[in-house]
């Protein structure tokens, strides 16, 4: 067992990359097996406050891994308030470990060793499975998104075997027709692009109904990254806590939701700690 941190109520496990890719290949190649992952972002946070089943499913994962440098930060502020002999200064503390965020990244990582993505986390092991024969199957995003990300994986990882691939959606009708399309194939591996918190709460309620399959991971919008529908911040943008302004520029639309992780989501950690 990895060692945790709490957040807003959701447990993440100290994990790097390596360590997340190492439990997830141990699972994959477990008979019997059956765990899942889950990649909470600050945006994830926020809905597990209003979504109480939400919130149960997340905690009752496998792993989390730290999916946003807003998770970084907020459990390095919590940890500097709790610390703190006097209760005075959270407004000083608040604003020093925010402007980490852009200028002294490796500072937030005093409690969670690293942010751990979910694209990276699903190429890691996608790229992994390779020596170990291990078959996968890719579930939702849009129509033809999934059959273009299996394409892209080919060509990436020689020798990856990717059983199927359906855009399906989280809807109970749908269900016992991916459950068959799944079993038929008998996957090892199942990676989830329902989006939060559809993804999550199906793998929770159907992964028992999936055979063969070992280990389920939600992973967003990572087939969209893969497939190449939409682009990935540089590294330096990531590191610098940026993405967000990258993806801004990209879509516009997306205003609301960089609201929630950059405003809504530090008030809400201030506020609660």
């Amino acid at each position: 067992m990895s060692e945790t941190a709490k957040l807003l109520k959701v447990r993440f496990d100290k994990v790097t990359l390596k360590e997340a890719t190492e439990k997830c290949m141990n699972w994959a190649k477990q008979e019997g097996s059956k765990h899942y992952v889950t990649t909470p972002n600050p945006e994830i946070l926020l809905e597990a406050q209003v979504n109480t089943k939400f919130l149960r499913v997340l905690n009752k994962s496998d792993l989390n891994i730290a999916d946003g440098i807003g998770i970084l930060w907020g459990t390095k502020y919590k940890n500097l308030v709790k610390d703190s002999i006097f209760k005075t200064g959270k407004v000083w503390k608040f604003v020093t470990s925010l402007l980490c965020v852009p200028f002294a990244p490796k500072k937030l990582r005093s409690v969670l060793p690293e942010r751990v993505t979910g694209v990276d986390l699903m190429q890691e092991v996608c790229k992994k499975s390779v020596n170990h024969g291990l078959k996968i199957f890719l579930l939702g995003a849009e129509s033809g998104v999934a059959a273009k990300t299996q394409s892209v994986l080919e060509k990436k990882y020689p020798g990856i075997y990717i059983a199927g691939t359906f855009s399906g959606s989280p809807k109970k009708d749908d269900e016992k027709e991916i459950h068959k399309l799944i079993n038929d194939v008998k996957p090892d591996i199942l990676f989830v692009a329902f989006g939060a918190p559809n993804q999550e709460i199906w793998i929770a309620e159907n992964m028992r109904y999936l055979k063969t399959t070992k280990l389920a991971v939600g992973i967003g919008g990572a087939f969209d990254f893969i497939a190449g529908k939409k682009k990935r911040a540089p590294k330096i943008v990531g590191k610098l806590g940026l993405e967000w302004l990258y993806r801004l520029i990209q879509q516009p639309s997306r205003i609301k939701r960089i609201y929630n992780a950059i405003i809504k989501f530090p008030i809400k950690v201030a506020k609660k700690y």
